[in-house]
């Protein structure tokens, strides 16, 4: 914001720990219209508070609901522009990690890239008419092999064992 035309002047953001010790001494009437007032300030932030307040007791249920969210807009990706196919592709990933920042859960991050993954695979796509959507895919294996790194050992084999299935290659 500029103010008197060169000068510069930026708000100061509290640490979390200061907005923690803060939120603190409010009661719960006033934290409820704070919440309320975030909610209403970004979409982020109401989707964030929605998923808290209904879904994050039911992870499987949230993991279930946004595969079928990802199923469905690969069906619609248009495959004829590669243009229009990349950049369809980026949306469906920028959804589906804005999902997976809400839960903040290792598991879900690697059944919905998992799952993002497969079904970029077997949706059509002409992944490799593009060095754009390859680059993208194999970025995706990455992240989703440093995530089962962090798993416990059983649940690295289990997803090791998906991971190794969705391995590009040229035919």
């Amino acid at each position: 914001m500029f103010l008197c035309g060169k000068t510069k002047r930026h708000m100061k953001t509290a640490s979390i720990n200061e907005l923690k010790q803060e939120l603190s001494t409010l009661s719960t009437k006033e934290v409820m219209e704070l919440c309320l007032r975030l909610a209403r300030f970004k979409k982020e932030n109401k989707e964030l508070l929605s998923y808290l307040l209904f879904e994050s007791h039911d992870e499987q249920s949230y993991i279930e609901n946004i595969k079928a969210f990802i199923t469905e807009e690969f069906i619609g990706v248009t495959k004829s522009n590669l243009y229009l196919t990349k950049k369809s592709v980026r949306k469906i990933l920028r959804t589906t990690n804005k999902f997976i920042k809400y839960t903040g859960s290792c598991i879900v991050e690697v059944e919905l890239l998992i799952h993002f993954c497969s079904t970029f695979k077997n949706a059509g796509v002409p992944i490799y008419k593009s060095v754009a959507l390859v680059n993208l895919y194999n970025s995706q294996l990455k992240k989703i092999k440093l995530v089962i790194a962090d798993l416990h050992e059983d649940l690295q084999y289990d997803y090791q064992k998906n991971l190794e299935k969705l391995e590009l290659s040229k035919n």
